[in-house]
């Protein structure tokens, strides 16, 4: 399965923080969706994008937003 590279969003601030804030707004997501590992937040970016049915643009405004 070949998926595109996505240009991931900053993460500012504690992921914890940014984790609680991203649960409260979208309550579908899980922790085990925004489990954050790392070299793979890459991957973490684009699960949530598909699970949210959202553009890469779109989640770079909701992760600035946050």
């Amino acid at each position: 399965m070949n998926q595109k590279k996505m240009n991931t969003p900053n993460v500012t601030g504690s992921w914890q923080e940014q984790k609680a804030k991203l649960k409260k707004k979208f309550a579908l997501l899980t922790d085990n969706d925004l489990l954050f590992e790392k070299g793979r937040k890459d991957e973490m970016f684009v699960k949530i994008q598909i699970i949210l049915g959202k553009t890469e643009e779109e989640m770079r405004k909701i992760m600035a937003a946050l």
